[in-house]
């Protein structure tokens, strides 16, 4: 196996969950519905506002990453949804269906595109970095679900 394929392996496993970090179909397995908007005390964010907040940064990243003309959301009001808790089961499950199919997509840049060069309409950024990013940016995320979960004794 060469080095670059290593290095695509490894990428894949970290956006899949790999390693030391849970996965986020683990973080919300079993999750009961009416703890999707609980706020435990002194918790800034419900387990939705950290999920929409993970898709919301995941698809711009992505689209950054595929697209010239995509523009961001306002840094950070757009980024954060303002309701504690998703309108229905559809907006849930719609949310985490989103954050599947762009981690796809994520994988498919990973797959098939140059890791390393500079993203033409960008200021110095790669696809690498742009994959290590939405990693580590889920990664933690996910920490801070399992943390609520904890908390809300539902872990």
């Amino acid at each position: 196996m060469t080095e670059h394929q290593i290095l695509i392996d490894e990428l894949l496993h970290l956006l899949n969950g790999g390693n030391a970090h849970a996965d986020l179909k683990r973080a919300l397995k079993d999750l009961p519905a009416d703890l999707r908007g609980a706020k435990p005390d002194k918790l800034p964010y419900s387990i939705w506002q950290l999920v929409e907040h993970i898709r919301i940064a995941q698809w711009d990243m992505l689209e950054f990453s595929k697209d010239g003309s995509h523009e961001s959301p306002n840094w950070p009001d757009d980024y954060w949804p303002k309701e504690t808790a998703p309108k229905s089961d559809e907006a849930w499950n719609k949310s985490v269906k989103q954050i599947e199919h762009d981690r796809e997509e994520f994988i498919d840049l990973i797959k098939k595109g140059d890791l390393y060069s500079k993203i033409p309409h960008g200021d110095g950024q790669t696809i690498l970095r742009e994959v290590l990013q939405a990693a580590d940016h889920e990664a933690y995320h996910i920490a801070e679900i399992i943390v609520i979960r904890r908390l809300l004794g539902a872990w």
